[in-house]
């Protein structure tokens, strides 16, 4: 008779020990990569800390004590005039009006730019696939500029004015909202754009019936998002001349003491403002999303 054994020794149990302890092992030094790892980030940040507060005019502990000084002279000024912000309200509403048809319009803009980069970066759904690099490069630089940046360097090519803040807010809204577009596009299913390739249909055709569909709640949503964020950065926006809002705030602000009121029924539109929007927003995208 022939006996066959299976494994080093027969009717031995596999030993664990050895497994145990390489298991230990990994993760005491898992520990210690990662406790190496925090020490450098403390040690980078309070040395970047230190080096930051020695370059101010001021040390930051010693002007720490100022940090609500401005806030409560704003909001001592604002409560003493109170009985002056509804006709505050009612002065700045229109510039307020401004700043929402700023946001809503390059929302839009975006919106619709970013629908066609996104498809056309999608992998298996690109018109031209040896593009898709092409297209995902320029979401990319779309987005890592700043839209002050982009308004500013538009302001010497159109002058001031709302167009510079509508222009640059699409752009940007392009690059993010293109990102995201296209990772909701990426998870389709394709069955359908493959029953209209089998037809006949045209890439065209194939989108509009076989994806937008599928993503149409998903990309309304984002964009209801975005428009809620660009709401704040048209308000930003007013700063650098652009109008809207901003620049009344800036103006407020400038002026300094005796117009505070003004700052008060500013941030109090543009706080009330955001909070409708958000509701709103929030209310839509639950519908839209999930049926409700």
């Amino acid at each position: 008779m022939v006996d066959i054994a299976f494994g080093p020794e027969q009717g031995k149990r596999p030993d664990v020990t050895d497994g145990r302890e390489a298991y230990l092992e990994l993760v005491r030094r898992k520990r210690m990569y990662g406790g190496v790892l925090l020490v450098l980030f403390v040690a980078f940040i309070a040395s970047g800390w230190v080096l930051s507060d020695g370059r101010n005019a001021g040390g930051f502990w010693n002007g720490l004590p100022m940090l609500t000084a401005f806030p409560a002279e704003v909001l001592s000024e604002g409560w003493e005039r109170r009985a002056a912000l509804p006709g505050r309200f009612l002065e700045f509403f229109p510039s307020l009006i401004e700043t929402l048809n700023i946001a809503a319009a390059a929302t839009l803009l975006g919106a619709i730019a970013a629908a066609m980069l996104a498809l056309l970066a999608t992998r298996g759904l690109a018109r031209w696939p040896r593009l898709i690099p092409l297209f995902r490069r320029s979401m990319d630089a779309a987005r890592a500029v700043p839209e002050i940046v982009i308004a500013l360097v538009l302001i010497y090519v159109l002058g001031g004015g709302p167009v510079p803040a509508v222009a640059a807010i699409a752009l940007h809204t392009s690059g993010a909202l293109g990102k995201l577009f296209s990772e909701v596009a990426e998870n389709v299913d394709r069955k359908p754009v493959d029953g209209l390739a089998a037809v006949g249909a045209t890439w065209g055709q194939r989108m509009w019936l076989g994806v937008m569909p599928q993503v149409a709640p998903n990309w309304l949503s984002y964009a209801l998002l975005r428009f809620e964020i660009n709401v704040r950065a048209s308000a930003i926006l007013g700063f650098v001349g652009e109008g809207g809002i901003g620049h009344d705030l800036k103006i407020a602000m400038q002026w300094g003491q005796g117009r505070y009121d003004q700052v008060v029924a500013i941030f109090l539109l543009l706080f009330l403002s955001i909070v409708a929007i958000d509701r709103l927003s929030d209310r839509y995208r639950n519908r839209l999303v999930k049926g409700h």
